[in-house]
């Protein structure tokens, strides 16, 4: 069988290929070809998120995964006052060719602050993703994403790990975080909020 066309771009075996960029998608989801809420997000091509149960089909929406998303919107009451507030899977732009959706993401301002625009890398704190059989896109791909963004901390959901990951202090070049804490059930997490941290049980992330 022959190599794909993504493998052959990674050996510079195939023409370069043009990115979609952000304003793509918009002109796509305007024109009807891709569905508004489709569950895809960009990072210089469309990519499908991926929410399933590891060994289930990867167009499925596994339940401890739903439900993990559904707990972290409880954050928002520890955030109130403090001068930010909780986005669940919608877009963050973190450059013309990069829009993922987190599935959580601390973002500073008020959420009626973002009717004109989706945040940016300057306007997010944290941003949390949910793996399940995602984990390896998460800890790779995903993880040298935000750390290129500049986003200072980065929280994965270890569902079969029973964990919750978090990286701090992002460097570009390489795209890394230089620190990192695994945190298992039963510890917890301190996560920046403007010039405070808030402790969160890790338990208050990870499905009973």
């Amino acid at each position: 069988m022959g190599a794909t066309l993504f493998e052959q771009l990674a050996r510079g075996q195939a023409p370069p290929h043009i990115p979609l960029t952000v304003t793509h998608l918009r002109r796509m989801i305007e024109a009807g070809w891709l569905p508004e809420g489709e569950p895809v997000e960009l990072d210089g091509v469309l990519v499908h998120k991926d929410r399933s149960a590891a060994g289930e089909d990867r167009l499925t929406h596994g339940k401890r995964h739903a439900t993990a998303v559904a707990m972290l919107r409880r954050l928002d009451r520890v955030l109130e006052g403090r001068g930010c507030h909780l986005r669940t899977q919608l877009p963050v732009t973190l450059s013309e060719t990069s829009e993922p959706e987190p599935d959580g993401a601390i973002v500073v301002g008020a959420d009626d602050g973002y009717v004109d625009r989706h945040p940016g890398p300057g306007d997010v704190l944290v941003v949390v993703e949910v793996a399940d059989s995602s984990l390896c896109f998460d800890e790779g791909a995903k993880l040298q994403l935000y750390a290129a963004a500049g986003i200072p901390v980065y929280v994965i959901v270890d569902l079969p790990a029973e964990r919750v990951p978090l990286y701090r202090e992002p460097e570009t070049t390489p795209a890394a975080y230089r620190a990192r804490r695994e945190n298992p059930r039963g510890e917890t997490i301190e996560l920046p909020v403007r010039s405070q941290t808030v402790a969160v049980p890790v338990s208050d992330f990870l499905p009973a």
